[in-house]
């Protein structure tokens, strides 16, 4: 079964008094984790694919929270057939499908003008 996870970042900061992004750059540069404000940006309002450990302590340490804390696994429910259902299929053989009737026709919108590069005038 697949697992995802809810990023609880921008809800443990607010409950500490942080609303701001920016509030958590020096606070992580203190504890040696340099990000842009941008980068941190993202973190906050975001959910992080990759994300260090130095990073994850900077921010458990900033907040009094623990890793449980910022990250809640889950388990997404799966979209794939029982396989029962699927070995029965096999077993009774192909099946002749239908064609696909044919899209409807459907103009293509107009292609949008391409813009020009700026040309720098000199100065009189």
């Amino acid at each position: 079964m697949p697992v995802g996870y809810h990023w609880h970042l921008r809800r443990l900061m607010a409950e500490r008094g942080l609303f701001a992004t920016t509030e958590l750059v020096p606070l992580l540069a203190q504890r040696g984790v340099r990000l842009s404000r941008e980068q941190v940006y993202r973190l906050v309002t975001g959910i992080p694919e990759r994300l260090s450990l130095a990073t994850l302590a900077a921010l458990c340490d900033i907040l009094g929270a623990t890793p449980g804390d910022l990250v809640e696994p889950y388990r997404k429910p799966s979209s794939a057939r029982p396989a029962s259902r699927l070995s029965a299929r096999r077993a009774a053989g192909p099946v002749a499908l239908a064609p696909d009737p044919a899209p409807p026709e459907v103009a293509a919108p107009a292609p949008l003008p391409r813009p020009r590069r700026a040309r720098i005038a000199p100065r009189p």
